[in-house]
């Protein structure tokens, strides 16, 4: 597989990362935490840049959600129920999804990305129940760019070492989702809270 991330970033530099995230939110097989953090040794060879390459992973994973986002909308679950299988997405991945997105709703949107196997359901899952696309924008970018930044900055921290991400993502991914969930309820909170007091000023 390293091969395969090699010759595409190799070849095609930003592009690549832009289309192979894009395919791998979609649903097609590609390491996404995988490539994420290789691109991150790549910036810590100074072969990539870091801020360039953090933007080109921000756009794959924002047009591959989107792309989702608006496949669900239009075709809804028949679809991801027929062609799912093919790519990988099982009945039971989409009913998992579907009560994740019921208890977590918006916040799944935000945290999903962390999840394999489940990210590339969340956009389709909030489509076919017609979460509003402007609430979609807010969560799923966000979460895109921590997402991004996270597995970029992690491989360019771990430098040779890289490859050890699966051992350190198995140890310590339920910490990183509670960690990001809790963040998400704060931020959304003080939010709420702001908005309210903002009410109240206007009204005095």
């Amino acid at each position: 597989m390293e091969n395969h991330i090699t010759y595409l970033l190799e070849h095609y530099g930003y592009f690549g990362i832009i289309f192979a995230l894009i395919g791998g939110i979609v649903g097609l097989p590609i390491p996404d935490e995988v490539l994420l953090t290789y691109i991150g040794y790549t910036v810590y060879q100074n072969k990539l840049s870091y801020l360039t390459s953090i933007v080109s992973a921000f756009v794959g994973a924002t047009g591959g959600i989107t792309l989702s986002y608006f496949i669900g909308y239009k075709f809804g679950l028949p679809l991801l129920e027929k062609f799912g299988p093919k790519i990988h997405i099982t009945e039971q991945k989409i009913n998992t999804t579907k009560k994740l997105f019921k208890k977590f709703g918006p916040y799944f949107l935000f945290f999903g990305y962390f999840i394999p196997g489940v990210r590339h359901l969340t956009a389709y899952i909030a489509a076919i129940n017609r979460f509003p696309f402007r609430k979609f924008v807010i969560y799923a970018y966000t979460g895109a760019l921590i997402w991004s930044f996270s597995f970029i900055t992690l491989g360019r921290i771990l430098g040779e070492n890289w490859t050890n991400v699966e051992l350190y993502l198995s140890k310590y991914r339920i910490y990183l989702i509670t960690s990001l969930l809790a963040l998400s309820i704060f931020i959304y909170f003080f939010w709420k809270r702001k908005k309210r007091l903002e009410r109240v000023t206007r009204n005095r």
